[in-house]
């Protein structure tokens, strides 16, 4: 065998041996932390796997900065732990990033932990409220023509289930939407257009979800 082709299948087991350990932290730490396998060898395609996909990137996509970063440079930290970071849609995260090297000292693939932090602020408010004693006056002013207002609905909806927003099922989706129409949201203006972007789904799907509640009526 050639040493190019040794050195293919070298990276190719590590590779698939890196898969396999994204893939079990992915199952362990659902729904809140995405995996992200990435081949340092190919950056314009640089992303092999996505477990957990709570960025919305695909399969395909180039490196990030800190993967050209580390193809440029050898030197570069080889673990960068819990930095603060942003998914496209602004939700707060907290980031690792593991280069793996090959035996000859050069960076040929990464791990990286994405966690939505606003799970746990969604989490942190309904432990909070569940240990509320005693009668509580609260006076609040709804906008319904803010779209925060309407995030709001949705994360609280999600984390009474415990899950992301973006890891809602089809039918709890559906249970969202119609909480949603009986409370005036999806008259909003945009309504559609934002609680989809905020579930994760594409407006067709979510139009479908939303047929299916009225023929369910």
């Amino acid at each position: 065998m050639k040493k190019h082709d040794s050195d293919s299948a070298h990276r190719q087991i590590l590779l698939n041996q890196l898969e396999l350990i994204a893939q079990g932290i992915g199952e362990t730490f659902a729904p809140f932390c995405e995996v992200v396998v990435h081949d340092l060898l190919d950056p314009e395609q640089a992303i092999l796997s996505i477990h957990n996909n709570l960025s919305s990137r695909e399969v395909g996509a180039p490196a990030t900065e800190l993967g050209l970063a580390r193809i440029a440079d050898p030197d570069f930290p080889q673990i960068i732990a819990n930095y603060a970071n942003r998914f496209a849609d602004g939700r707060r995260a907290k980031s690792t990033s593991i280069g793996i090297k090959d035996e000859n000292g050069r960076y040929v693939a990464a791990l990286c932990l994405n966690v939505d932090l606003n799970l746990f602020g969604q989490m942190q408010t309904l432990l909070a409220q569940f240990c509320q004693t005693g009668n509580v006056d609260i006076q609040e002013t709804l906008d319904p023509a803010n779209a925060e207002v309407i995030r709001a609905h949705i994360d609280k909806f999600a984390a009474s289930r415990l899950r992301a927003p973006q890891a809602l099922k089809a039918d709890e989706r559906r249970v969202l939407l119609d909480e949603l129409r009986q409370a005036g949201y999806l008259d909003v203006r945009k309504a559609m257009p934002i609680i989809a972007q905020h579930l994760g789904v594409s407006r067709a799907t979510l139009y479908n979800d939303a047929k299916t509640v009225r023929r369910e009526e």
